[in-house]
């Protein structure tokens, strides 16, 4: 991944914080992934995705933290970071 914004400390403090960048070919896919680790554990919502020049597909960061279990009302929305 080129121009990737730097992990900070503060995202990997404890242990069971988890800095995770996916790769798919569509948002959908990315999204899918997302949501699906969003149901078993907390996450923040998804940031946008990106695209890098010359490099195929889409890109997302995500963050979870395993010691949470999810509370199970995820929803789409969610993952796109809707407040509605």
């Amino acid at each position: 991944m080129t121009d990737v914004n730097p992990i900070r400390e503060a995202h990997l403090s404890e242990p069971g914080l988890l800095v995770i960048d996916v790769a798919g070919c569509d948002d959908a896919t990315v999204l899918a992934f997302h949501a699906a680790i969003a149901r078993m554990w907390a996450t923040t919502a998804a940031e946008p995705t990106t695209r890098d020049a010359g490099q195929p597909g889409v890109r997302l960061r995500m963050y979870a933290d395993l010691r949470q279990v999810s509370d199970e009302r995820f929803s789409p929305e969610r993952a796109r970071g809707s407040t509605k």
